[in-house]
């Protein structure tokens, strides 16, 4: 694991060019492009938790920091480049003419998920500290050029003890519509690693029905809210009706993603899977 290098300011102004090309907003601060090649972010109030966080962590499907600059109010983040950027711009319908994005095929967006499942998997057991990340959403999912997912943003992560079934939490965290209902209701259940198994399941449906905020149209003249929806297509063994599905193959791996992702959003945290039950080597593992 290698100790991200600590950059002053003028390097990473220099870096940038002046902060002159920005990628895009996270959830604390922009993203520029350097020219190392890296992506650039500037923090708020959280920048030592992510950069405590993130520098515990070496995973294929974990976003690499390469340094980080600290110097009187001045902080950044130094992270590699991920050429294709966000995975929201790729699962969204709406963005396929405003940014010349095309459906990424069921294959790409089944390995997705499953690069995202292991990446939090390792999260949760695989370092020597539990983290936490409570913002699992497609926007901080960066894919790489090959579409390799990187879970990114650690703004809002918990590190905790290894052994450690829950945690407090001092104010609901996260982003609505991926938000575990435990996080905001603690009378619904304890908060744990189940919240981000719960973030994990609603990414996994937007990827699948490919709109935001779960909405689906179900006879285009109706919306309905598409969990339940999906769900009840799935009772009742009904075609999916969804987008770029050419053949059973296609069929069969969104049915996967489906199944996953609705034994990820249950209500009583208990009854979700951990994350290492969904990832391949388990007897029954989703994928």
């Amino acid at each position: 694991m290698s100790i991200p290098r600590r950059y002053s300011y003028a390097e990473i102004k220099r870096m940038t060019n002046s902060f002159k090309e920005k990628l895009g907003q996270g959830g604390y601060g922009s993203v520029y492009k350097g020219n190392l090649p890296n992506a650039i972010r500037g923090d708020g109030e959280e920048f030592i938790n992510e950069v405590n966080s993130i520098s515990r962590t070496s995973h294929v499907n974990i976003v690499n920091l390469l340094g980080f600059c600290f110097h009187e109010t001045n902080r950044a983040l130094v992270y590699e480049f991920m050429a294709n950027g966000s995975l929201e711009k790729f699962i969204y319908e709406e963005n396929y003419s405003k940014l010349g994005h095309c459906h990424l095929g069921w294959d790409t967006l089944y390995q997705i998920s499953l690069g995202i499942a292991q990446g939090l998997e390792y999260l949760h057991r695989g370092c020597n500290s539990r983290i936490l990340h409570f913002d699992i959403k497609p926007h901080n999912i960066l894919l790489d050029e090959n579409y390799r997912p990187k879970i990114s943003d650690f703004g809002l992560a918990k590190i905790c003890h290894r052994d450690e079934s829950t945690i407090s939490l001092f104010g609901a965290r996260g982003t609505v519509g991926f938000i575990a209902p435990e996080v905001f209701c603690r009378n619904i259940g304890v908060v744990s690693h189940k919240s981000d198994v719960y973030s994990f399941g609603m990414t996994v449906l937007e990827m699948v029905g490919g709109r935001r905020d779960t909405m689906a149209s179900a006879n285009r003249t109706s919306e309905v809210y598409f969990p339940h929806w999906i769900h009840k297509r799935l009772e009742l063994q009904e075609e999916f009706g969804l987008p770029n599905i050419v053949n059973e193959g296609d069929c069969e791996k969104a049915r996967k993603m489906i199944i996953v992702s609705l034994w990820c959003i249950q209500t009583d945290p208990s009854n979700r899977p951990t994350m290492s039950e969904l990832c391949p080597g388990e007897p029954d593992s989703g994928y």
